[in-house]
C-alpha cells in the first residue's frame, strides 16, 4: 500500500485533547518494556531526549522507572505541550527532572552530542522527510548513546488498516479513529526504515516488528559514529 503523508503537527485543540485523553497504556507500556531491555547502566542516570513527546506519558513513565534520569521533551505543537505540562504538574517529583521544549526538527537549540538516551514514540510517521528524525538522533546523541524509536507500521492494505482501526479504536471519538487511520496510512514499512537508517549512517541500529501495528528501532550508537 502506498504511503499517504499526513500533517506533521497536531495543532488542532480538539484533536490534541482527544489524543491526550485516549488510552495508549498498552503501547506506552510496550515502549517502556522495550526500553527496559536496553543496557541498564546508561539508563540509571541517563540524560534522555524524547523527540515528539506529545502529552508526555512516555516521559512520566521513564522518569518514574528511572528516578535519577532527566529528560528534555520536545514537541512542535503548543496544544500538545499544554497537556504535557498538565501531566507533569500532577507529578512534582517527576516534573523537576523534565524540561519541555516547543520546537520542531531540526532544532537549533538542542545541545550536540549530549544525550545518553534518545527516545521517540509515534513521531516518525508524521514526518514528510524521515531523515529529519535520524539526523536529529545523530546530532544530539553522545557517543555510545542508546536509542529507542517506536512507531506505527504501515499495513499491507486499506482493509488491514480498517481492521486495526476497528480493533484498537472502535470506542474512541471519530476524530481519534480518523487520526489513527491516517497515521497507519502515513507510517513506514520496516524495509523502508532500514533504508532510512543506512542513508543516515545509523546501520548499527536494529529494526524489529514488535506488535501487529508497531515497529521499533533500537540499539547503541557506535562510539566513533560522530
Amino acid at each position: 500500500m502506498k504511503r499517504r503523508p499526513e500533517p506533521e503537527l497536531m495543532e488542532d485543540a480538539e484533536q490534541a485533547l482527544a489524543y491526550a485523553q485516549a488510552d495508549f497504556s498498552e503501547s506506552n507500556a510496550l515502549f517502556i518494556k522495550l526500553l527496559g531491555r536496553l543496557e541498564q547502566a546508561p539508563l540509571h542516570r541517563a540524560r534522555a531526549l524524547d523527540l515528539g513527546c506529545g502529552p508526555a506519558d512516555i516521559v512520566c513513565r521513564l522518569l518514574r522507572t528511572w528516578p535519577q534520569a532527566t529528560c528534555d521533551a520536545l514537541d512542535g505543537s503548543t496544544a500538545m505541550l499544554g497537556h504535557a505540562r498538565a501531566a507533569l504538574d500532577r507529578l512534582p517529583g517527576v516534573a523537576a527532572r523534565a524540561r519541555l521544549l516547543c520546537e520542531c526538527l531540526p532544532s537549533p537549540t538542542l545541545p550536540q552530542a549530549h544525550y545518553d538516551l534518545i527516545l521517540s514514540n509515534s513521531l516518525l510517521h508524521q514526518l514528510h522527510n524521515p531523515q529529519v528524525l535520524w539526523q536529529a538522533v545523530r546530532a544530539a546523541a553522545a557517543p555510545g548513546a542508546q536509542v529507542l524509536i517506536m512507531d506505527l507500521m504501515r499495513p499491507a492494505s486499506a482493509g488491514w488498516a480498517e481492521a486495526l482501526v476497528a480493533t484498537y479504536a472502535a470506542g474512541e471519538p471519530e476524530v481519534l479513529r480518523s487520526d489513527f487511520r491516517n497515521s497507519l496510512f502515513a507510517a513506514f514499512e520496516p524495509a523502508e526504515v532500514v533504508e532510512q537508517l543506512a542513508q543516515a549512517g545509523l546501520s548499527e541500529l536494529e529494526v524489529a516488528v514488535v506488535s501487529d501495528r508497531h515497529l521499533a528501532v533500537f540499539g547503541r550508537l557506535d562510539e566513533q559514529s560522530k
